[in-house]
């Protein structure tokens, strides 16, 4: 049984990222746009990070999102939903819960992603060349992207490039419930 505390791994892997860097937590504040308090706080476990905040520093770091989440390469792994702590954005309206982390010889990331009724997420742009890949099993979702908007009904999939604004949000009366896979090409 794998039991994974988010918190902590998530701290031991954003303190690994910035000391790999050589960044002080005033440089990994600047190169980020999060707080030098809320970093040290991040790094030591003791908060839960927004999506929003994961994302700053991901993209500050210039590394994939799973990068800060994951837990370690092995032969084989099942991951069990209970075993999983959500990462909570929009008052726990959307939950992502990150399944498989980013692997440099696969390049790709893998979530499962729950969005209550009337649940939204704003993100920012990912790294130049990253596409998103969602399957929504359950529910109904609005994609946007680029300016653009799309409606999801159950079993429907999309791609788009993420390497700029986009957004999701459950639009319908039911939870919203997808897989999502963040692939980072080759840079």
């Amino acid at each position: 049984m794998m039991d994974i505390n988010i918190n902590l791994e998530v701290g031991r892997n954003i303190r690994r990222l910035r000391e790999a860097k050589k960044l002080t937590l005033d440089g990994a504040a600047a190169a980020t746009g999060v707080s030098r308090s809320m970093l040290a706080q991040i790094e030591k476990g003791d908060v839960n990070p927004t999506i929003s905040v994961l994302w700053k520093i991901a993209n500050g770091y210039k590394v994939s999102f799973t990068s800060l989440v994951e837990t370690g390469m092995e032969d084989a792994a099942v991951i069990r939903a209970g075993d999983i702590t959500p990462i909570m954005e929009d008052g726990g309206n959307y939950m992502n819960y990150p399944v498989f982390a980013f692997d440099d010889r696969k390049l790709f990331e893998t979530y499962r992603i729950v969005i209550k009724p009337g649940g939204c997420l704003k993100a920012r742009p990912h790294l130049a060349g990253t596409e998103e890949y969602i399957t929504l099993f359950c529910g109904q979702a609005v994609i946007e992207a680029a300016g653009q908007e799309w409606e999801l009904a159950e079993g429907d999939s999309i791609r788009f490039k993420a390497d700029t604004a986009h957004g999701y949000r459950n639009p319908g009366t039911g939870n919203a419930e997808m897989s999502m896979v963040i692939f980072y090409g080759r840079q």
